[in-house]
């Protein structure tokens, strides 16, 4: 039905976010957008959306109709995947978000053999290094470190994770004994910068103690935004490194790198893939969170068993 090529056009037209993307994403001239923009305002006797060709507003009504759209989209996509057994075959648009590192790392590989496995699958990953909203975003699934606090979201976790304080061998030979966390201050320590300050807080747990814990502000001469960065830096010995564990755990095996404080844990910063808590979950979205959960622990080896409780932050 033509309402539900509309419904279809214009869910596009919103997540692109102007008239010439949308023409891009389509194929299409810009006029053609725009001229089927105006016979569905037309139609519907309601401005949907203000614009200019590089910039897209929606109105209040606008809004409603994309919102109250995209719940019909999925109803209906949902019926056509409970009838009939040619729906063992995945199709649909997947929307996916994660975080920079881990989802050049892990994310996006395994996307590209569940999309070769299911031709029909239109796969999108978008990254950035702070969450964003599902359903205002029009994500599918996000990936997140830790559990969300958002309780309509259904989390399944992919990955156990948590930070391994370390340096290289070398850099590693020259310190003093570590013999608690409070010991890092004064030394060199690489500092992912996720915001303007000019020290970052470490926190630790005792190795089969749980209950204690130990904050230490660490500060040193090099810094940088980028996970991938301060890795580089530690294999380079110019400090001393806190990283999750899917990121250096090749490095340790290797002996490239060496932990320090082997006595003390840093927290659990475990991965999920998380998705809206709804009637019925598209068979495309429960699929992959299952593909990520069966293939992410033949890329990064388990954890090192330890007492350790769940933590929420950032990596």
């Amino acid at each position: 039905m033509a309402q539900f090529d509309d419904l279809a056009f214009f869910q596009r037209l919103a997540h692109a976010g102007s008239l010439t993307a949308t023409a891009r994403e389509l194929g299409v001239s810009l006029s053609a957008v725009s001229k089927r923009l105006k016979q569905l305002e037309g139609r519907l006797g309601v401005a949907l959306a203000s614009r200019t060709t590089r910039r897209l507003t929606l109105t209040t009504e606008g809004e409603l109709y994309l919102a109250r759209g995209a719940a019909i989209l999925e109803e209906l996509h949902e019926l056509e995947e409970t009838l009939g057994e040619h729906q063992a075959e995945l199709s649909g648009p997947l929307r996916i978000h994660s975080t920079f590192g881990f989802g050049r790392r892990h994310v996006a590989p395994l996307l590209s053999a569940f999309c070769r496995e299911h031709p029909g699958i239109e796969g999108v990953l978008e990254l950035s290094n702070f969450p964003l909203s599902l359903g205002d975003q029009g994500f599918d699934i996000g990936i997140r470190v830790g559990e969300p606090p958002d309780s309509r979201l259904v989390a399944r976790r992919i990955l156990a994770s948590r930070r391994i304080l370390c340096a290289s061998p070398t850099l590693a030979a020259t310190l003093p004994p570590l013999r608690a966390p409070t010991d890092l201050t004064g030394h060199a320590c690489l500092l992912l910068r996720e915001n303007d300050s000019d020290f970052a807080v470490w926190r630790f747990q005792r190795r089969g103690r749980p209950a204690e814990e130990q904050a230490v502000k660490v500060a040193g001469p090099l810094a940088s935004n980028d996970g991938e960065v301060i890795v580089g830096l530690a294999l380079d010995g110019h400090g001393i490194a806190l990283r999750s564990w899917w990121d250096v755990h090749r490095h340790l095996a290797s002996g490239a790198l060496v932990e320090l404080l082997p006595d003390w844990q840093g927290v659990r910063a475990d991965f999920h893939a998380v998705y809206q808590q709804r009637r019925h979950v598209p068979a495309r979205i429960r699929a992959f969170v299952a593909y990520l959960e069966q293939e992410m622990v033949k890329r990064v080896p388990p954890l090192q068993p330890g007492p350790l409780t769940g933590s929420g932050e950032s990596p």
